[in-house]
């Protein structure tokens, strides 16, 4: 007989942490580098592949599987009540091209072997669970990113994602249907709670040997693009003291920019980009554009360092400065976030408060529900890249405290 969680003989559900490696393993054959990285770029057939196995995988498990008009998959595993709203979490399974086995698909395995503990261990939930796996998080084949979890949160419209295309000029609609996977309806339950767990995609954890990061909320952004003026002459008959030279100008600001950096932490500020005109050895540039990527975990700080920078800016001659985008700071849910942090302890695992670097499809969920998400370390920092490794004692001791805060919520919220 199912045992009602409240039971105090119970037994405690564990992750059979063999399995969710197996998983990992057999996931990351979609797809596959011979380096030990991963292809997957959403809508394409490695991507349906991997889709079906998690579909398959989610049907074993009993769940009811729903896929909505923009291809998000909705894995749901019953609750005692089915009256309640659904507790979520999950991630995504696409990738970057020459991307990671860990990043996003970690998520969606977790959620999987969390329901496989739930199951194996005969406990029932008060709330349903619901395992999701979003589309598009990545952005590497049709922009702009998380656009899944987007049409989800009403954050983008539904017709505007479908007609996106991709250098092929295919648009998402064409690669939804290609593949199978677009969806007659959308996906109406709104989640009681949306708990997601990632690696770290940076250097801390690890540095600090910390197994865990409750996070905080995700770093706001702003995008910027630059263009310095110059005057293209000849490189061997225009005299130094004569030059006005864009790349010179280019140089000045962008050690202005690690500067401003440093000078706003915990804040980031990167030039990602920089194109040179017309880039020929033998010609002094005449005109340098620069693309700029500032974050920062608060709004004040993301203001402070745009009006540094665009003042690094006006101080170099013939410039200018334009904000292209930019997505504000996302704060999560303090109940939430303790109760990871309550988890980690009753795991007996060092955990520590961090804010997240990376956009993630929690993001956008924080604006439907009480939102968290939980970090593991990366070894030596690395993601979007084949060597992105988390050991599967690193992945498992993530998986127990996802378990473990999905039944905490369970029972503050039923």
């Amino acid at each position: 007989m199912d045992q009602p969680l409240a039971s105090r003989t119970a037994p405690t559900p564990r992750i059979d942490a063999v399995q969710l490696n197996a998983d990992i393993e057999a996931t990351a054959r979609f797809g596959g580098t011979g380096n030990g990285g991963v292809s997957r770029l959403t809508l394409t057939p490695e991507d349906k592949a991997v889709r079906d196995w998690f579909v398959a995988r989610c049907i074993e498990l009993g769940c009811r599987v729903d896929v909505d008009p923009i291809g998000n998959l909705f894995a749901s595993y019953p609750g005692r009540n089915a009256a309640l709203p659904v507790i979520m979490t999950g991630s995504h399974l696409d990738t970057q091209p020459g991307g990671g086995r860990y990043d996003g698909v970690l998520g969606v395995l977790a959620g999987l072997a969390a329901l496989r503990a739930l199951k194996s261990s005969g406990i029932v939930t008060e709330h349903p669970l619901t395992v999701v796996n979003w589309t598009n998080e990545e952005g590497s084949r049709f922009s702009p990113a998380m656009f899944g979890s987007g049409v989800h949160a009403g954050a983008i419209a539904l017709d505007e994602a479908l007609a996106v295309r991709d250098r092929a000029g295919i648009s998402v609609g064409e690669a939804l249907d290609a593949i199978g996977y677009r969806g007659s309806q959308a996906y109406r339950q709104t989640p009681a709670a949306y708990v997601e767990l990632h690696i770290e995609q940076g250097p801390v954890l690890e540095a600090e040997g910390t197994a865990i990061g409750t996070v905080t909320g995700v770093q706001g952004l702003r995008w910027f693009d630059v263009v310095i003026e110059g005057t293209e002459s000849h490189a061997g008959s225009t005299p130094m003291a004569n030059r006005r030279d864009a790349l010179t100008a280019a140089a000045r600001l962008i050690l202005a920019v690690e500067a401003i950096g440093r000078a706003h932490a915990p804040g980031v500020l990167t030039v990602g980009h920089a194109g040179i005109s017309p880039n020929s050895r033998n010609v002094v540039p005449g005109r340098v554009n620069l693309q700029i990527d500032m974050r920062h975990p608060s709004q004040t700080g993301l203001d402070a360092m745009e009006t540094a920078l665009r003042q690094a800016v006006a101080g170099q001659a013939d410039s200018r400065i334009e904000r292209i985008w930019a997505k504000q700071p996302v704060a999560f849910d303090p109940a939430c976030i303790e109760a990871v942090r309550q988890a980690a302890v009753g795991c007996g695992l060092s955990c520590r408060d961090i804010a997240s670097g990376a956009g993630h499809d929690a993001a956008h969920l924080a604006a439907l529900a009480p939102t968290a998400m939980i970090f593991i370390p990366s070894r030596d920092g690395l993601s979007h890249n084949e060597r992105e490794y988390s050991s599967p004692r690193q992945c498992a001791d993530g998986a127990e405290v996802l378990l473990r805060t999905l039944l905490e919520l369970d029972r503050r919220l039923a």
